[in-house]
């Protein structure tokens, strides 16, 4: 009897072997040079964006016609764009809009796909009905989309965040359920069942937990579809209200100046590709991180 119950000095041993969050994070990063390079590059370009208005070196709404398109020297980091402002300051402060957009697009993506997902795997009757209109719904190419959302009802955050989201729900009901019905037929979700549990207790105590790591990868691509799509809206002039700095309005701004001031698209633009392709790499750790499959093949390779 005694050598089935844990001694304390066990209990603490096994305590000490479970990696904790700051380890498992810290094993992400660490986990290839180009992890680590895309994790500095997000945390510079998120810090930048946050801490803009107290970081950035000019005022990146001053109009100061007397200086338009000036190229990079010790004053103006990056220039100056058609209208005098400094260009380097209004891609710090545009990143606080592309990266509210990417962050707030994620979050409700997932979270009306998650609930549409548990319901489609789980409750059979319903899978039939939310599955076609998902299929409608992914029928329509993303930007054609969104454009359409946008004309009807107006540029502005919520729209432009509204027509970012709708494409993106289906794929994540569609990962949601692909989970559910797998985890449906194990044995304690039967068991659960045949107890009598009730239906929201099951999922969420029994389904929801399996969909936290895939949803979590799901996010990441979303955040960065959600900054990508949201430039494209701006450069095409569908997005959101000229006036307020993001990066697509900037890039939107200097498409008729590219050849003589080329710097005005370049440089934004490079600041979107880069953190796009960041949060990417990212992504991929954490899925590797998260599939001990992943992990494995890796390891064979």
């Amino acid at each position: 009897m005694s050598m089935a119950t844990p001694t304390p000095e066990l209990a603490a041993a096994a305590r000490a072997d479970r990696p904790s969050a700051l380890r498992k994070i810290r094993d992400v990063v660490l986990s290839s040079p180009i992890v680590l390079v895309a994790t500095v590059v997000l945390v510079v370009v998120v810090v930048a964006s946050v801490f803009s208005p107290w970081l950035a070196p000019h005022d990146p709404t001053r109009l100061t016609p007397a200086l338009r398109l000036r190229p990079p020297d010790g004053t103006y980091w990056l220039g100056t764009d058609a209208f005098g402002r400094d260009l380097f300051s209004r891609i710090m402060v545009g990143g606080q809009m592309s990266l509210a957009i990417g962050v707030a697009a994620a979050l409700v993506a997932v979270a009306a796909g998650l609930v549409l997902g548990l319901l489609a795997g789980f409750v059979r009757w319903l899978d039939g009905i939310l599955m076609r209109f998902v299929d409608g719904l992914m029928a329509i190419p993303n930007i054609l989309l969104a454009i359409a959302i946008v004309t009807l009802w107006g540029a502005g955050f919520w729209t432009v965040l509204f027509a970012i989201c709708l494409p993106e729900i289906p794929r994540v009901v569609r990962l949601v359920r692909s989970v559910v019905l797998s985890a449906r037929e194990e044995p304690y979700v039967e068991a659960a069942i045949a107890a009598g549990s009730s239906t929201f207790l099951i999922m969420r105590r029994h389904l929801l937990p399996n969909t936290v790591a895939p949803l979590i990868v799901q996010g990441t691509y979303i955040c960065a579809s959600a900054i990508l799509v949201e430039a494209i809206l701006s450069f095409l002039g569908a997005g959101i209200n000229p006036e307020t700095p993001t990066w697509g309005n900037i890039m939107a701004e200097g498409r008729m100046l590219f050849q003589i001031n080329p710097g005005i698209i370049l440089w934004p633009g490079l600041v979107v590709s880069l953190t796009i392709l960041s949060i990417n790499l990212v992504g991929d750790a954490v899925r590797d991180a998260l599939d001990p499959r992943m992990a494995k093949r890796g390891i064979e390779r």
